[in-house]
């Protein structure tokens, strides 16, 4: 018997099909547009059903339109958190972790295969163009399936079972994705702090596109914009995550107005955004974000100077003292310690894929990794970095998880120096030089490169500590840091021999979350990017996982996407971390250690406890800083 079809609804049930729409309020930044005609007034630019906020629900208050949000950030790339933060969904996580709609009105799902997309008519882009299904229809038929712009293909989520999805049009408000099996990591794929972005603002891309430009006027700006043809213009015009496009229209609350290469990014608030207060009072509250780049260990001193409204990225725990010291005396702002959410707040991962056949061969004896996290003290790190508020151990599930197991945490994760050369010495590792280092199987000695971001200070001091104690394993840890994104694509090529980063994204999951990333289906897990990449370019590159935990891994994961039982996937997802905690593809040391976020004493409506983690929840995101005001706001006039 087929399965009925069910509605996931916004905020439990759409406020406006029950009551009237409150009466609408013109916001005063765009007033004298309205009474020029150069803007519609905000009856007619919200949707017909725009998204009700109930902030009554969420223990808020009404707010106040205006003024304007100062933040930094230390490299011009990350203009895109304005992305994360404003965090403008197909559908989005509310604070308990569960789905709702918000771009969309509501999403009909069959059998976890069938995926009916309701959008909210009169939706349009920033620029007043409609949003419809067209917008989907040019995503699908002129990028993914042009290969000149996409000569990967449709993205790895589209194949299911070794089969493609289908997506179809019916009306202006429809879209509908469909499988032959279940895809059920398909709308939390569509919440994610960085989602695939499954529309396109067609009506703006078109002028680039060779099927519909003209093509003297697209060879001019091919030429203009000194790219080699008409798909990399596309690409270039096209950059709905990075955000750094100002003439590309945006569904997110904030619209960026600044020259990419300024220091001082700006962003004005979207008069057609679709979320409002049950006032009518369209949101966001904020008119204005003033986003500036600095150099990283310049954050914490100018958020100590009040010279930010609200402040998290950037800073750590390290610059806790300082932040409460200049709040103690006197200063504008309040310090929220919120939990931080990935799994291990520092972790180490061996490229289990590193290009050195010798090193590979010695990384990928389960025996070495284990040898490595038992020669860490992670008590010493915690109380040298963290005062001992850290929690200590391997990189599994966080406590707040109903998946969390003690014995994860605690594998190979107390010290034991004994054990950990007993180990080496089992795997033959015996031969040492005369300073007292172990050496490879082909002689050389067994110095162990750790590459880092450069970033982040707690990294390189713990490294520092563990360097004292591995030297006691007769290896050397050499740290090497770089640039990030030369980082990552050394480890993606294969040629970082380790590197240290956070741990998974989301340490909270529960049985009904996608364990995907536990298994090698992602380059972004730095211990088997070319396993990763293998996944995710349905074999086109990279290499197939070929060490039988990591199998295992795989077909675990694929188990999960085939089963509705919540005891089976609580049983999936036991398993799945048993093997990581028993393997130790990422050498977790400590996680939990509280992250500061700043906040101005005249910014309302952010909450003084949350948690803070990129994937779920997009940082600020989950908490809709669309929602956020000041009490005293300058209303800003000047645009």
């Amino acid at each position: 018997m087929r399965k009925m079809l069910f509605l996931i609804c916004a905020l439990a049930t759409p406020l406006w099909a029950q009551t009237p729409l409150p009466v609408l309020q013109e916001s005063a930044y765009w007033a004298q547009e309205v009474t020029d005609g150069d803007l519609p007034a905000v009856g007619q630019r919200v949707p017909t059903d725009p998204l009700v906020v109930d902030l009554a629900a969420k223990g808020r208050s009404f707010g106040t339109q205006g003024g304007t949000l100062r933040t930094l950030i230390s490299r011009s790339k990350d203009v895109r958190q304005m992305v994360v933060y404003g965090y403008a969904r197909l559908v989005g996580y509310q604070p308990d972790y569960t789905l709702a709609p918000d771009i969309l009105s509501a999403v009909d799902v069959f059998e976890n295969r069938k995926y009916t997309l309701h959008l909210r008519p009169g939706h349009h882009w920033s620029d007043g163009a409609p949003f419809t299904s067209a917008d989907f229809e040019y995503w699908w038929k002129y990028v993914v399936l042009n290969p000149e712009i996409t000569p990967s293909g449709p993205p790895d989520f589209m194949m299911v079972e070794g089969k493609w999805g289908s997506v179809t049009f019916p009306d202006p408000q429809t879209v509908v994705f469909e499988w032959e099996d279940p895809n059920p990591n398909f709308l939390p794929l569509l919440a994610q702090a960085s989602p695939p972005f499954i529309y396109r603002p067609a009506h703006y891309l078109k002028q680039f596109h060779v099927e519909f430009a003209d093509p003297e006027k697209l060879a001019q700006e091919v030429d203009t914009a000194r790219v080699k043809s008409w798909a990399a213009l596309h690409n270039k015009r096209d950059n709905m995550y990075k955000f750094d496009n100002p003439g590309e229209p945006t569904l997110q609350p904030w619209v960026n107005t600044s020259d990419s290469d300024s220091s001082r990014q700006v962003f004005v608030r979207n008069p057609y955004f679709h979320r409002i207060d049950s006032r009518g009072v369209q949101l966001p509250y904020i008119d204005t974000v003033d986003m500036t780049v600095v150099g990283g260990g310049l954050i914490a001193a100018k958020a100590n100077a009040g010279e930010v409204d609200l402040q998290a990225r950037g800073l750590d725990f390290p610059d806790i003292s300082i932040l409460k010291k200049g709040e103690n005396d006197g200063g504008a702002y309040r310090t929220f310690l919120w939990a931080n959410g990935a799994a291990s707040q520092i972790a180490i991962y061996p490229n289990l894929n590193f290009a050195d056949p010798v090193w590979r061969e010695v990384m990928r004896d389960v025996r070495f990794r284990r040898a490595l996290s038992l020669g860490i003290d992670r008590r010493m790190i915690n109380r040298a970095l963290y005062f001992g508020l850290a929690q200590e151990g391997g990189m599994t599930a966080l406590p707040q998880s109903p998946l969390f197991s003690p014995d994860a945490l605690h594998a190979w994760s107390e010290m034991d120096i004994d054990r950990a050369n007993a180990l080496l010495d089992d795997m033959g590792l015996t031969d040492r030089t005369p300073s007292g280092l172990r050496k490879l199987p082909d002689g050389r000695p067994m110095e162990f490169v750790i590459e880092t971001a450069g970033e982040r200070s707690e990294e390189e001091n713990a490294l520092a500590i563990i360097t004292d104690t591995w030297r006691e394993l007769g290896i050397r840890l050499i740290m090497r840091p770089l640039d990030r994104d030369i980082l990552r694509n050394r480890i993606y090529a294969g040629t970082t021999m380790a590197a240290v980063w956070f741990g998974w994204d989301n340490g909270i999951p529960s049985a009904g979350t996608s364990p995907s990333y536990l298994a090698p289906t992602n380059q972004e897990f730095f211990s088997w990017p070319m396993w990763g990449q293998y996944y995710q370019t349905l074999g086109q590159s990279g290499e197939a996982p070929d060490m039988q935990p990591a199998q295992q891994l795989m077909l675990l994961a694929n188990d999960w996407t085939h089963t509705e039982s919540q005891a089976k996937r609580t049983a999936i997802w036991k398993k799945m971390l048993e093997i990581h905690a028993d393997q130790q593809f990422a050498i977790g040391i400590l996680s939990e250690a509280p992250q500061p976020v700043v906040v101005s004493n005249r910014l309302k409506n952010v909450p003084e406890e949350g948690i803070w983690a990129f994937d779920p929840g997009a940082h600020f995101g989950i908490h809709r800083i669309d929602e956020f005001y000041f009490e005293d706001p300058l209303v800003q006039v000047s645009k």
